[in-house]
């Protein structure tokens, strides 16, 4: 019986390392959160031993939270095992009502707690309470606004007509 949901969470985050001869096999797992089944999502597959950093590995024995975080994060291990990872609602712009008394223009910088991807434009379209194309028109900023980013940045708004 197979489940079709399509969330899953990493539980504890532990991964699992298989030695086979000279070779390893590492997965993380994860757990269903409808069915509650356990899957395997894999890391490394039929790697060499000494291909390992001795540290890299001690790591995934100990469960490293950090290394289940940056493996989760890791664009090819998502499409290696056909998943996605879901942001809705993991990031937000925090603005203080403030800033609209300043003298324009305003300098803002945003900071990322977690490396989460998000594209600026809506980041800052959801923070400051406008529209798409009004901030493609009042945002000055050194990196795109319509591609991904998931490092902290500044922008500039200026005044509105």
């Amino acid at each position: 019986m197979r489940c079709w949901s399509e969330s899953a969470t990493t539980g504890e985050g532990r991964f699992r390392v298989n030695a086979n001869g000279k070779l390893l096999d590492v997965w993380l797992l994860v757990r269903c959160v409808s069915c509650d089944r356990t899957s395997k999502l894999t890391v490394h597959e039929r790697a060499s031993v000494t291909s390992f950093d001795p540290a890299e590995l001690d790591r995934y024995h100990a469960n490293d939270p950090e290394l289940v975080a940056s493996r989760l994060l890791d664009p090819l291990l998502a499409r290696r095992n056909r998943f996605t990872l879901d942001w809705k609602g993991a990031w937000r712009l925090d603005t203080s009502p403030a800033w609209l008394d300043e003298a324009w223009p305003v300098q803002v910088e945003v900071v990322f707690e977690d490396p989460i991807p998000v594209r600026p434009d809506r980041l800052i379209a959801q923070g400051l309470g406008l529209s798409r194309n009004e901030v493609l028109r009042r945002i000055k900023c050194d990196i795109p606004l319509r591609r991904p980013t998931s490092a902290g940045f500044t922008f500039t708004v200026m005044a509105g007509d």
